[in-house]
C-alpha cells in the first residue's frame, strides 16, 4: 500500500536528487549514480567535516555498495570544483569540508573532531614577508585543542 509519507519522501528524494544533479553540472561534473549517492549524503542537511573513511562507513550504513576509492576520488573531484573545501589536519588527517566559504577551525586532539571558527573571529596581523612575484592566496587557522585535564 502506498501511504502519503512514501508520497512525499519520494517527492523530496526526487527533489533533493534534480537539486544535486543541477549543482553537479553547474560545476562541469557528470551527475552519476556514484557521484549522486556521495553527494546525497554530503549535502543533505547542515554544513559537515567527513574523512573518506568516515564517509564510506556513512554510506555503507545507508546500504550503499560503493569503494572507498571511489569515495576519494569523488571528495577531490568535488573539491576541486569548488564543492568542499580540504581541511589538512595533519599529513596523514585530510577533512573535508562542505562549508566552502572563508573561515577556521578548532580540531580536538584527542577525539579528531573538527568545529568552525567563523572569520571574522581571528585577526592576522603579522605576516612574514612574501618571496618575490607572490600574492596571498589564503590564510587559514587551524587551532588544536583538547580537554583541560
Amino acid at each position: 500500500m502506498i501511504t502519503m509519507e512514501k508520497v512525499i519522501s519520494h517527492t523530496r528524494q526526487n527533489d533533493s536528487t534534480q537539486t544535486l544533479t543541477k549543482k553537479l553540472r553547474g560545476v562541469g561534473l557528470r551527475a552519476t549514480r556514484q557521484r549522486l549517492d556521495i553527494g546525497n549524503l554530503l549535502f543533505s542537511g547542515k554544513d559537515r567535516h567527513v574523512t573518506a573513511e568516515s564517509l564510506h562507513d556513512e554510506a555503507v550504513a545507508a546500504g550503499i555498495r560503493i569503494s572507498l576509492a571511489t569515495i576519494y576520488n569523488a571528495l577531490n573531484q568535488f573539491r576541486d570544483a569548488g564543492l568542499l573545501r580540504e581541511v589538512l589536519v595533519d599529513p596523514s588527517r585530510t577533512y573535508f569540508d562542505t562549508n566552502t566559504s572563508s573561515h577556521h577551525h578548532f580540531f580536538n586532539v584527542d577525539n579528531g573532531h573538527l568545529t568552525d571558527i567563523p572569520h571574522d573571529e581571528i585577526s592576522v596581523s603579522c605576516l612574514p614577508t612574501l618571496p618575490e612575484g607572490q600574492i596571498i592566496d589564503g590564510v587559514d587557522v587551524l587551532i588544536r585543542i583538547k580537554p583541560d585535564a
